[in-house]
């Protein structure tokens, strides 16, 4: 029987016999993830609740302040491997930790962009040398990360990037060249996962430094909503990245975890 014939139907809870499958409800949550749960929501309650008023008023360092924090407390380690410095509890604590910091969207969202988009491509995709020198620090907000996909002319459409990236005469470095916008987390991000067309058509991830020398971080936009979060453009000329920060395969920078 194939994945999608085991996958139930839509409204299909209306004719099937009672109890022939099994339903979710909070208290099949685990002990373990109950805690996580209990865990963000003190720290809700504590740091960011407390402190909505400055995080509207976007105050500088605030949101990085407050993750290192949620850092120190375990709270953006949740589904980094164990081996890596994280605590390896999957998508379920993930969620359960989430919903309590989505009371504060601009919170959530940073916390989100740094533990999501910005971790999890290293899960799915980084050798073994990039997770263990990137993980460890991302797990605990010593070194925080961004996704850095849309440009001005490629949104929705991705694969319209006009970022590049060439290797050097010397084959040791890939220098990419073009500009993206609307980065979340970009005025203090430590790290970037950056999409760009190497020799122009191979759409691939690559693993930038803040460090970088070309690297320009962009002033922050004033948004209607989610304004305590940090978007800025970043602009890169003549970036060299080491061949070895290449996230995943060349050219496959289009793939999810389920079709790697």
């Amino acid at each position: 029987m194939s994945d999608d014939a085991r996958l139930p139907m839509g409204g299909s809870f209306l004719w099937e016999p009672t109890g022939s499958r099994q339903i979710m409800a909070p208290e099949r949550f685990t002990d373990e993830q109950h805690e996580m749960a209990r865990a963000g929501r003190q720290f809700s309650d504590k740091e960011i609740i407390p402190r909505l008023k400055e995080i509207e008023s976007k105050k500088v360092g605030l949101i990085p302040e407050l993750l290192r924090k949620a850092g120190e407390l375990g709270l953006l380690m949740v589904e980094v491997p164990v081996e890596y410095g994280g605590l390896g509890l999957g998508e379920t604590a993930s969620m359960l930790l989430a919903e309590q910091f989505a009371r504060v969207a601009s919170f959530s969202v940073s916390l989100g962009a740094h533990t999501g988009i910005g971790t999890m491509p290293l899960v799915y995709f980084g050798t073994a040398e990039q997770k263990a020198a990137y993980l460890p620090d991302l797990a605990t907000g010593r070194r925080l990360a961004a996704y850095a996909l849309t440009e001005s002319s490629s949104g929705s459409d991705a694969l319209a990037a006009k970022t590049r990236a060439v290797k050097s005469p010397d084959g040791k470095h890939w220098i990419l060249n073009g500009t993206k916008q609307f980065i979340t987390n970009a005025a203090f991000a430590d790290v970037f996962t950056v999409f760009a067309k190497v020799d122009g058509e191979k759409f691939t991830a690559f693993i930038v430094d803040r460090v970088s020398p070309g690297l320009i971080v962009g002033p922050e936009e004033h948004k209607m909503g989610i304004r305590g979060s940090s978007t800025c453009p970043l602009t890169f000329e003549d970036v060299k990245v080491p061949v070895g920060n290449v996230l995943g395969e060349i050219g496959k920078g289009t793939r999810s975890r389920s079709t790697s």
